[in-house]
């Protein structure tokens, strides 16, 4: 119960909340000293937005598997995103402490260098297409094709110069969740 509730990123009290479920009712059986009704578990379930059936899996032997075929992407229109930078998720992980993010990330013709993204968690890059200088922080490298940068996000980075269009790259953001 614990792992689910920190997954779906809610609180003990928003989840007692929520539910219905006292906060000493939520702690013990998060504790593993009380066995909830099946209707407790459906309030639960409720709550934090998941089938009922999900309490009942034998997570020992679940693992995250996402499949996305090529081309099939799922295009996403981020708030405040730069322009003419298209970001396509190419995956996504449904439990656990870490979030991770796989983008396809394609400059279209008219986009222009930026360098003030900044978010927390850390970003890998491998460039698929084209050519950049990329900055981060004070530092500058120039990337080709199949070159990659792995790095803290919590500095301001991003492209500071376009080399060779067109440019395309895979970008993933692992963050922890809570």
């Amino acid at each position: 119960m614990n792992r689910l509730r920190q997954a779906a990123g809610v609180s003990a009290l928003a989840l007692s909340q929520r539910s219905g479920v006292s906060r000493s009712m939520l702690s013990r059986i998060e504790n593993g000293q009380v066995s909830p009704s099946v209707e407790t578990l459906d309030r639960l379930a409720n709550a934090l937005g998941i089938p009922l059936t999900r309490f009942f899996a034998d997570l020992r032997c679940r693992t995250d598997f996402s499949h996305v075929p090529s081309g099939k992407g799922l295009r996403v229109e981020r708030l405040g995103a730069v322009a003419d930078y298209r970001y396509e998720l190419l995956g996504h992980v449904l439990s656990g402490n870490l979030f991770v993010e796989p983008y396809l990330v394609m400059l279209e013709a008219d986009a222009q260098p930026h360098v003030t993204f900044q978010h927390p968690g850390l970003k890998f890059l491998y460039l698929l297409s084209g050519a950049v200088t990329y900055r981060y922080g004070s530092r500058r490298v120039k990337l080709g094709v199949g070159d990659s940068l792995l790095f803290d996000a919590s500095a301001l980075h991003g492209i500071e110069d376009l080399g060779t269009l067109p440019v395309s790259y895979l970008s993933v953001v692992f963050t922890l969740r809570g």
